[in-house]
């Protein structure tokens, strides 16, 4: 089975997790500089099959699109201009920052690591695509 892939797209840094085949467990793959992100997919997608990408779509607590929406929109018309054929799933990432915050400290990181922001962005599309496969099984 084809993997599926989550992107947590910022303005200087990717956080990227992906499934297993099974499409069961997501895991963090790594973090890249943002503007290397459609290299490093146009790599990854000639290695690995991968039926759908989600990205993040950042909202206001009232639901509203987020002062960096229109940044990540940019980068959803680039993406779907090289990747035509994938499927594009745009997910709501608000508090995957926290999230990932919280479970760094939960783990017992210690305060030095816990300041990795290329983790936090990692953990964050990992939070997303976890997301999105448990709300798939229900």
């Amino acid at each position: 089975m084809p993997r599926i892939l989550s992107i947590d797209y910022g303005q200087k840094r990717t956080g990227i997790a992906v499934t297993d085949e099974m499409q069961i467990i997501a895991s963090g793959l790594t973090t890249i500089p943002s503007a290397t992100a459609i290299a490093f997919l146009k790599d990854y997608f000639s290695k690995e099959k991968v039926e759908a990408v989600l990205i993040g779509e950042p909202k206001q607590m009232n639901g509203l699109p987020s002062e960096s929406a229109s940044m990540i929109k940019g980068f959803v018309t680039h993406f779907t201009n090289h990747f035509p054929e994938m499927k594009v799933i745009r997910v709501d990432e608000r508090f995957t920052s926290k999230m990932a915050f919280q479970s760094m400290i939960d783990s017992g990181m210690k305060k030095k690591q816990r300041q990795n922001k290329a983790l936090i962005d990692e953990i964050s599309a990992t939070i997303m695509l976890q997301d999105y496969l448990t709300q798939k099984r229900y």
